[in-house]
């Protein structure tokens, strides 16, 4: 019997979504002014931050299993800060200091400055809509 791979594994969606963030984060930053698009660049940010974040520990604990706790503990902290600047970016946005936002947009561009996009991608614009989602999300989340 042959092992099954998941093709949809904790890695790839974090590729996956890495990708995108910088891609909306490269778009964001060239937003002249604030408008429906930035907010949702920066609710994507955000959305995309927390789930890569969400992907950390799913990841580690094979390695943990196996009492690989260095490897374990040094992907955390290579990842530790998408928690941390999701939080920032949900913050900005709600409160809609776009200075703020600025701040924390470029934070995430230099964690993804190695993140190449190539000008012909196969993206899209995976943040239209973003917005309404973190909305609903965090009117999930306090009970209204």
């Amino acid at each position: 019997m042959s092992r099954v791979i998941d093709p949809n594994s904790m890695g790839k969606k974090r590729n996956r979504l890495t990708r995108a963030v910088a891609l909306a984060v490269r778009e964001l930053l060239k937003q002249p002014e604030p408008n429906i698009t930035s907010k949702d660049l920066a609710a994507f940010i955000a959305l995309s931050l927390e789930a890569i974040s969400e992907t950390i520990d799913p990841s580690v604990a094979a390695w943990e299993k196996r009492g690989y706790w260095v490897k374990a503990d040094r992907f955390r902290m290579d990842w530790i800060w998408t928690g941390r600047l999701a939080e920032q970016m949900r913050t900005a946005v709600f409160d809609e200091d776009w200075g703020r936002v600025a701040v924390s947009a470029v934070e995430v561009g230099q964690k993804l400055s190695k993140i190449k996009v190539s000008e012909h991608h196969r993206m899209g614009t995976p943040w239209t809509g973003a917005w309404g989602h973190l909305r609903d999300k965090s009117n999930e989340h306090s009970g209204t």
